[in-house]
């Protein structure tokens, strides 16, 4: 198991345990402590469990829309494959 990291996340330290890396962590604790300071900053919440819930839904939207596009790009590239392979069929076929 790793050492502990201390990530400091809206102002508050947190004492962070697992197997992951500490630049990685800390990387994570920055991003969702940049999240909430937007969602603070845009909606004048000061409530630290509001912000963080709404930073949350911020950050499953972004991951949401990513999983959505990474579906259409495998779509788009699934297709691009099959025409291909048609066309690399139908150019053996005429050779043969």
């Amino acid at each position: 198991m790793r050492m502990p990291v201390k990530a400091q996340i809206f102002g508050q330290v947190y004492t962070i345990r697992g197997e992951l890396d500490e630049a990685y962590v800390q990387k994570l604790a920055d991003y969702v402590d940049e999240k909430m300071r937007a969602v603070a900053s845009a909606t004048s919440t000061v409530d630290t469990q509001r912000v963080a819930v709404l930073a949350a839904l911020a950050i499953a939207d972004e991951l949401h829309g990513t999983r959505r596009d990474l579906g259409d790009r495998e779509d788009l590239l699934r297709e691009q494959a099959e025409r291909c392979l048609t066309l690399v069929e139908r150019a053996l076929r005429q050779s043969a």
